[in-house]
């Protein structure tokens, strides 16, 4: 088909002869329409044009002409004319409709398009054209209808608009009944409620819930609270079910109550007239709240203009009613079973620590924040003996009730036990068995800690629980090897309830940390991260206990957030000792059953001469103590005691002393060059700048000391500078 040029309807001519024949069968040219069909077509407010493509006439009745704003005498019979009143866009569009149909054989057309009035204002019209054909398949007339669309269109349009608002309506319910399928407590409801989100969804501009107590309504929640004056006049926070108010009617009715003015509100509940006035509310709706065929409250929606109610949105607004009272109910009774298992925890819990003797002891706790925010973590100061003080902490499994019941008799239980005088491991071996006997399938995690603050020994059991942190004088912090068994309960499950001992000394002004995991274990975070934020904590604390306390758990919670789990932190501080230099003395046991032992003491050792501005001797006295540990490990039948200090007279030198319960005094050794030990006593010697041997009422000591650098042996020095803190504390 050639290309066709400006001023037909669409703003081309055609020429039917240049357009293919149709592989189809001919079409016979059909007889004019009579007029009785045009009659009908105008009874229906359509047009109708006959388009001679020959003569490229264009015949447009009168409804047709009414369509385009032309009066007869306008409309000069040429499809140019028509074009003239449509956007240069939609002109496009109708060509192209035109002339697909041409070019393609089709027998119909039809388009939607916009035109201009004789006013300016743009209008959506409709043509539908049938294309006749002579004998030869060509076209040489299109015959159609025309019509104005506006109304079509805006009806379209309203109706996609309805559908979009249904599809709202429908979301807002599923999204509000998320939101409170996630709320726990009547304080979650509330919140899901009245913040601006929960308003969009209801569509309102004001909200109110009231819950029933006894024969009163008490508001729970509102989105806006009346000035002070108003509520000092009337009061509407707690009222009686009689009264004539909206929440109170609904609960009495069982049925919800749509008021679309202002004075009908008012004429029917004259007390809301001053709230009304002062918090513009100028419609409400009234919802009851019922659950499992009881009433438990009612909710209150208010509209800033006024509002005619239509049967969908009332079906709304019953719907997310029905919602929020599911989740109310549901709400309600979680916090009474809170506060059940709260007042038990509670009761479970020590009132009061007691004093003790060379030093103090601080604890915080904070309750979990889901589940029955009640969980089984404890613990506990007992008073001992010899002014001896034991602490414990510990956590059983679970997040509920029953965690907390077993939480308290479990408490109970140790505190007799080591009440009763017995060692920590004999204490921790009888609460397993304890455990494992009750009727449960808890287990729990715990470490105890027997102390003689005055000499500063420490006796520590651990069963599955976190080591401990020692904060020393200086502000450096270290984690003591603490060896451990498993869980309680579980241990005797598997015979496996001896727990081993490990002694540990706290030198004055030091401080023993202990903690359940839910201080330093958080969702989606490794534990390590959490235990160095705990020793940095620890580090950048005050020196008091309480202090430090307070320092260590807020600094936590607002470095990882509020967490669902519960949380028990202990301190253990050792006061300081007048005229004893804090912080100069490290104290480790190593048993033989412990084959990490010697890895553990040797990092020890280098943290702590870091700490002391002797990191220039680590590797000697480390090589130096390996080779003493190790020879009182393998040739006597206990273990051993490592002492390294600090002496500052006459000269400034580490001393390193390692005792053992075998009498028997080492002797030095010349290996032959073969030879795979003997060494030992030689290495010392060569290392050391003085060293020898002790007697001990149950065995022996070795000793050995190393001069620091820049010190003549036998010259007085000065105090070192203040220590800093090792690596890894």
């Amino acid at each position: 088909m050639a290309e066709p040029t400006a001023s037909s309807l669409g703003g081309y001519d055609y020429d039917p002869r240049t357009v293919p024949a149709p592989t189809g069968p001919a079409l016979r040219p059909p007889e004019d329409a009579p007029t009785a069909a045009t009659d009908r077509l105008a009874l229906n407010g359509m047009g109708s044009f006959d388009w001679d493509l020959d003569t490229g006439t264009y015949q447009l009745d009168q409804v047709g002409l009414e369509v385009f704003d032309l009066r007869a005498d306008e409309f000069d019979g040429r499809p140019g004319t028509l074009a003239a009143r449509l956007p240069a866009e939609d002109r496009a569009r109708l060509d192209e409709a035109v002339s697909r149909a041409l070019r393609q054989g089709d027998l119909t057309f039809a388009s939607y398009f916009r035109l201009t009035r004789r006013d300016g204002r743009p209008r959506w019209a409709h043509t539908q054209g049938r294309i006749l054909r002579d004998t030869e398949a060509h076209p040489y007339r299109i015959v159609g209808i025309i019509r104005d669309a506006e109304e079509e269109l805006a009806h379209a349009a309203a109706m996609r608009t309805l559908a979009a608002d249904r599809r709202r309506q429908t979301d807002s319910v599923r999204n509000t009944t998320e939101a409170l399928a996630r709320a726990l407590t009547v304080k979650d409801v509330t919140g899901v409620l009245t913040d601006s989100e929960g308003l969009r969804r209801f569509g309102a501009d004001g909200l109110a819930l009231g819950l029933v107590e006894g024969g009163t309504m008490r508001l729970v929640g509102v989105t806006q609270q009346p000035s002070p004056a108003l509520r000092a006049l009337d009061d509407l926070s707690v009222t009686r079910l009689e009264d004539q108010l909206g929440l109170a009617e609904a609960v009495r009715r069982g049925r919800p109550r749509f008021i679309g003015t202002v004075a009908e509100l008012t004429a029917r509940y004259p007390r809301m007239r001053p709230y009304a006035d002062q918090m513009g509310i100028r419609a409400a709706a009234f919802l009851p709240l019922a659950a499992q065929a009881r009433s438990i409250g009612a909710l209150g929606l208010f509209y800033g203009e006024e509002q005619r109610f239509s049967s969908e949105e009332r079906n709304i607004c019953i719907a997310l009613s029905s919602a929020v009272a599911q989740s109310l109910q549901r709400a309600m009774l979680f916090d009474q079973e809170r506060e059940f298992a709260t007042t038990l925890q509670t009761t479970m819990l020590p009132r009061r620590l007691p004093e003790i003797v060379g030093g103090e002891v601080a604890v915080r706790y904070r309750a979990s924040r889901s589940g029955r925010a009640v969980g089984g973590d404890w613990y506990d100061v007992v008073s001992l003996p010899r002014r001896r003080v034991a602490v414990v902490i510990g956590d059983v499994e679970g997040h509920d009730s029953h965690a907390a019941a077993i939480m308290g008799q479990l408490r109970i239980a140790l505190r007799a036990y080591a009440a009763e005088g017995h060692t920590p491991a004999t204490v921790m071996a009888r609460a397993s068995r304890f455990l494992a006997e009750l009727d449960t399938e808890r287990s729990a995690t715990c470490i105890y800690a027997e102390a003689d603050l005055e000499t500063g020994t420490l006796r520590l059991v651990r069963a599955g629980h976190l080591e401990p942190l020692v904060r020393h004088s200086s502000g450096r912090t270290s984690w003591p090897a603490v060896r451990g068994g498993l869980p309680l309960g579980v241990a005797t499950l598997f015979a496996q309830d001896e727990y081993p001992e490990t002694r540990l000394d706290l030198n004055p002004s030091d401080t023993l940390l202990m903690c359940t995991d839910g201080l330093v274990e958080h969702p989606g975070r490794d534990i390590s991260e959490g235990l160095r934020a705990l020793a940095a904590a620890a580090r950048s604390g005050p020196s008091d206990a309480e202090e430090l306390a307070d320092h260590v758990s807020t600094t936590l919670l607002e470095q990882f957030g509020p967490d669902d789990d519960d949380m028990a932190l202990l301190l253990l501080h050792r006061a300081a000792v007048p005229g004893m230099h804090a912080e100069r003395r490290m104290i480790q046991h190593l048993h033989q059953a412990d084959p990490e032992g010697l890895v553990e003491t040797r990092t020890m050792i280098r943290q702590a001469l870091a700490a002391w501005g002797a990191a220039a001797l680590s590797t000697d006295i480390e090589l130096a103590a390996d080779e003493l540990l190790t020879n009182a490990l393998v040739h006597t039948d206990g273990g051993a005691k490592l002492t390294v200090e600090l002496l500052g007279r006459p000269t400034r030198r580490i001393h390193l002393e390692i005792q053992d319960r075998s009498s028997e005094w080492p002797h030095r050794r010349m290996p032959g060059e073969t030879a795979t030990s003997g060494r030992g006593l030689l290495l010392v010697d060569a290392l050391a700048t003085s060293w020898g041997v002790e007697p001990r009422g149950t065995g022996k000591s070795i000793w050995c000391e190393f001069a620091l650098p820049g010190d003549g042996f036998g010259a007085p020095a000065a105090e070192p500078a203040g220590p800093a803190n090792g690596p890894g504390g």
